[in-house]
């Protein structure tokens, strides 16, 4: 059983399992079990080539940043489980305990984050319910995003980046995860509001 299991190996997934594994050093993220879906075939930064975003040398491209950011993940916090080549297709049950089915096994979860992309192609069985028209793109595109309250769709079930109705920026992607990171551990930590910050200082 997972207490949160990421759907999405872009920026806003692996963004927000950054965030999540950086945590484990807080008593109410001890004894967390985090996993994440990192399949990319679908992700747009397949394609993307970086100059303005804060932080990434300019010329930066997409493609580095999905397997830079994944050994970073992998070297800085070994704790999340990152679970490959493997595409999700169905969720199942409800909080706090879900089902998830990919093509290749069935995984079970507490919680859930979305953090696919926002193609119309998008298909999850037990989310298309919440599948509504991207307001934050132009029409003729035909993006879609899940219907949230503050990045939460319902009990258990998150979504981030552009599936959250936030446009299509690798900052506010990133940004967007940080938010339902730190939703989470405030969740964790009983509603005191939670964060995870590095200091030079610590």
């Amino acid at each position: 059983m997972f207490d949160i299991l990421i759907i999405g190996g872009g920026v806003a997934g692996v963004s927000c399992a950054l965030v999540l594994g950086s945590a484990h050093n807080k008593a109410y993220v001890a004894d967390k079990k985090i996993g994440i879906f990192t399949h990319q075939k679908g992700s747009s930064l397949q394609d993307g080539l970086y100059n303005n975003a804060y932080g990434i040398p300019a010329g930066k491209l997409g493609s580095e940043l999905l397997s830079e950011t994944l050994e970073q993940l992998e070297h800085l916090y070994p704790h999340v489980s990152q679970i490959p080549n493997e595409k999700v297709m169905k969720i199942e049950g409800q909080f706090p305990e879900f089902s998830v089915v990919t093509n290749k096994g069935e995984y079970k979860t507490k919680s859930i984050v979305v953090a696919v992309g926002y193609t119309n192609t998008f298909y999850i069985e037990g989310l298309m319910d919440y599948v509504e028209p991207h307001k934050k793109s132009v029409p003729e595109k035909n993006r879609i995003q899940l219907k949230n309250v503050d990045h939460k769709v319902a009990a258990g079930i998150y979504v981030a980046g552009t599936l959250a109705g936030s446009r299509s920026q690798l900052s506010i992607a990133a940004g967007s995860r940080a938010e339902v990171a730190t939703d989470i551990l405030t969740e964790w930590n009983n509603g005191v509001q939670s964060q995870s910050h590095d200091s030079v200082r610590k």
